[in-house]
């Protein structure tokens, strides 16, 4: 094995090597292991916020879906779960400042400060019952980190008495967005439009179904109400999987900003459409239920294997391609291509809490040079007079504005911007720039429960 020496390990010095355990093939009586912990939601939390949190920085929805005991866990523990964790994600700054009056030290390793968080999620946020947050806390502590207990207690019950008090104290918006995201957004859209933002980013997003049929009559079923065309809004609080009609594939998850794209290609059916990057396929499924002819392609097989199962379970047609975009040309050129780019995806905190934790200004930098890529090749499948819409779910003008005027001024193909209307919006609140450009904000919408921010122009071939 590369880097292993061949010799044989030289002894360290130490204490003596135990003996071995004595069980019956031994003679001796059997041996007793330890056993694990029965799986609790706040153990699953615990788990994944040390994967999300730690070194691995993994992202919240993998750990949280390969969390080896979330299948034991009832369909109500698993939700609780999930909101555990995304508590501490979303306020992680402001659970901090409660706790740190009571702390004498730094809480090492960084699981008790998880555990701490953990508590006083429970307390000030989400209103457990102050015996049952303390008690549930001092328990995830006793494992591994019992001469941690008395402080933990004694803080969660210090916290407990002055949470009311303090909360309303903090800056939350501010503490819990990472300077280089405020900076960002104050400069792109003023500090007012900057808190509403970071307001909304501290609350549990409703979730958006496309529905195929009348949206007024699916709406009730799915304990939904309208919203926006044929995009409905249910409270937060349920599994896709539970509701009616999903294994019909009467409907699909899609955040109501993130269905405008497609509509802004204007009469797809039975045209030709090119869906770029197009996992996990929501827009996909929306150009098939349109009418398109689609041809989806991505770099990830994995990820195409997800649209290949909602395809499936929806009835829809669409070719898949795994391809890099940057590399793969398409046989002839395209009259419509929808290029949703890879990106820092930072108009998807509501849904993405993990994201400020995760994100620096070098990744904007780095996806920036991605998108101008994706951005050419994606011209060059254009047909002459064809349509590019690009969209990116990023609220950083680098991926957006100064993307397509980058783009138009390399002119390694002639594109011309065709400006978006207002009345094709169709009553979504947007900002719509003097270019035609479209920008979704999370806070538009906000007394509904708000959208993602999306950036997205839309192009012309000349010639």
């Amino acid at each position: 094995m590369r880097g292993r020496s061949e010799e044989p390990p030289r002894r360290r010095k130490g204490p003596p090597t135990p003996p071995p355990r004595r069980g019956p093939a031994h003679g001796g009586p059997p041996v007793v292991e330890a056993k694990r912990p029965q799986a609790t939601a706040r153990s699953v939390a615990l788990d994944v916020l040390d994967q999300v949190l730690g070194p691995e920085r993994r992202p919240l929805e993998e750990a949280f879906a390969s969390h080896p005991d979330l299948p034991q866990l009832a369909a109500r523990d698993r939700q609780l779960a999930r909101l555990l964790v995304a508590t501490v994600l979303r306020r992680a700054a402001e659970l901090d400042a409660l706790a740190s009056p009571f702390l004498r030290f730094k809480l090492e390793p960084a699981r008790l400060r998880h555990i701490l968080r953990l508590g006083i999620a429970q307390l000030a946020i989400l209103e457990t019952p102050p015996h049952a947050a303390v008690h549930t806390t001092v328990e995830l502590a006793r494992h591994g980190h019992e001469k941690a207990v008395p402080m933990i207690n004694a803080i969660l019950r210090r916290v407990a008495i002055h949470a009311k008090e303090r909360l309303p104290q903090l800056d939350g918006p501010r503490l819990n967005t990472p300077d280089w995201m405020w900076r960002s957004w104050v400069r792109a859209f003023g500090e007012a439009t900057a808190r509403a933002i970071a307001e909304i980013h501290m609350r549990e997003p409703p979730l958006d179904l496309v529905v195929r049929g009348d949206p007024n009559e699916r709406a009730g079923p799915l304990g939904a109400e309208p919203l926006w065309l044929d995009v409905v809004r249910r409270p937060v609080g349920v599994t896709i999987e539970s509701l009616p009609g999903y294994a019909e594939g009467s409907f699909w998850v899609q955040d109501v900003a993130a269905s405008l794209p497609a509509r802004l290609l204007g009469e797809v059916k039975d045209r030709w459409v090119l869906d770029l990057c197009a996992a996990p396929g929501g827009k996909t499924m929306q150009l098939a239920a349109m009418g398109a002819r689609v041809t989806a392609v991505d770099i990830s097989s994995q990820r195409l294997a997800r649209v290949r199962d909602n395809l499936a379970r929806t009835g829809f047609k669409a070719e898949l391609i795994e391809a890099d975009v940057t590399r793969w040309r398409p046989p002839e050129p395209a009259p419509l291509v929808l290029l949703d780019a890879p990106c820092s995806a930072t108009g998807t905190i509501r849904r993405h809490p993990d994201i400020p934790h995760h994100k620096r200004p070098l990744d904007v930098e780095r996806m920036s040079e991605l998108q101008d890529r994706l951005l050419d090749a994606a011209a060059e499948m254009l047909a002459p007079g064809g349509v590019l819409v690009y969209a990116v779910c990023s609220l950083e003008r680098e991926e957006g504005e100064h993307r397509i005027k980058a783009l138009l001024e390399r002119k390694s193909v002639e594109l011309v911007r065709d400006p978006i209307e207002r009345s094709e919006l169709k009553g979504l609140p947007a900002l719509l720039s003097g270019a035609g450009e479209v920008r979704t904000l999370p806070c538009f919408w906000a007394e509904r429960g708000g959208m993602d921010g999306f950036f997205v122009a839309r192009l012309r071939r000349v010639g």
